[in-house]
């Protein structure tokens, strides 16, 4: 009897902040990725161009697949007539399983686009799996770095609200399990780090990683924003931002589950762990620490 074919797993957004590391998950299992996104790397053999605003890119990307990482752009808002029709077009071509990154919450938010994917998938010809997943850690490297790099500090309006942060590549190794493993199908779930923590408890950890005080600053919204745009971020996202710190400031980011325990077996990674790999992204291009520490509190 012949084997069965390696399935093709599609990835959306293989070059951002989750798709990047799904990518490198699938690499170590017996399937073949193809890896979409708007601008792909000339040297990688398969990376395919791929944008939800354009059709004419679909057919190429989505011939031959089995399953489907769907991460929906920011600055898309018209789910319906972008996303919801590609990830149409792609069940048409044969894709029977689709993995939706989608955020912690989004079923009691009928409002998020990504609740509005999610309905769409869950009546599509298809099975589905939703990672609803809590606020990056690595939002921290990519969106804060130059706070904590340059002014020794968190510039974020969350009050004292904790939040469960989650490392993107325990998101990525439970996506991978989703997109290539049985035991998924129809299901939803949640995904957070170990524990909740307030900001001044984030900036102790990053104090004890990176070894100089971290301070917690808890500016108006008008400050941040005006930080923020002045930094050159685009009033969407800064209004996006906003809106996550006010639902931690509000107390409602601070559920744990143990889903990515159960999934994959081990616990998920701690903020601690995070902050150590991506020490280079918090440390003063001159290699020293920008204050001495003083004490840091525990």
């Amino acid at each position: 009897m012949n084997a069965s074919p390696e399935p093709t797993v599609l990835v959306t957004g293989a070059t951002g902040t989750v798709g990047e590391f799904v990518v490198e998950e699938l690499g170590q299992r017996e399937c073949t990725v193809r890896a979409l996104s708007r601008d792909p790397p000339a040297d990688d053999e398969h990376a395919v161009a791929f944008d939800f605003t354009k059709p004419e890119t679909w057919g190429r990307a989505f011939e031959g697949g089995d399953t489907l990482f769907v991460v929906r752009p920011p600055d898309i808002t018209r789910v319906g007539s972008t996303v919801n029709s590609a990830i149409d077009a792609a069940i048409r071509s044969g894709v029977h399983h689709v993995v939706v990154l989608s955020v912690l919450g989004a079923e009691r938010n009928p409002l998020l686009p990504h609740r509005r994917i999610e309905r769409h998938v869950a009546d599509a010809d298809c099975t589905y799996t939703f990672l609803r997943a809590s606020f990056f850690m690595q939002n921290f490297d990519e969106v804060h770095a130059a706070d904590i790099r340059e002014r020794d500090e968190l510039f974020v309006p969350a009050g004292d609200g904790t939040t469960s942060f989650v490392d993107a590549r325990d998101v990525a190794a439970v996506a991978a399990e989703a997109l290539t493993e049985h035991g998924h199908v129809n299901r939803a779930y949640d995904l957070t780090g170990p524990e909740a923590l307030d900001y001044h408890e984030v900036a102790a950890v990053f104090s004890d990683v990176l070894g100089r005080d971290i301070s917690y600053r808890q500016p108006g919204a008008l400050a941040f924003g005006r930080r923020k745009l002045d930094a050159g971020e685009q009033p969407g996202f800064v209004l996006v931002m906003l809106g996550i710190y006010t639902t931690a400031r509000l107390g409602l980011a601070g559920r744990v589950s143990d889903d990515v325990s159960w999934i994959l077996g081990r616990d998920p990674r701690p903020l601690a762990e995070y902050v150590a790999d991506y020490r280079a992204a918090f440390t003063p291009a001159t290699g020293e620490p920008a204050t001495e520490v003083a004490h840091v509190q525990h």
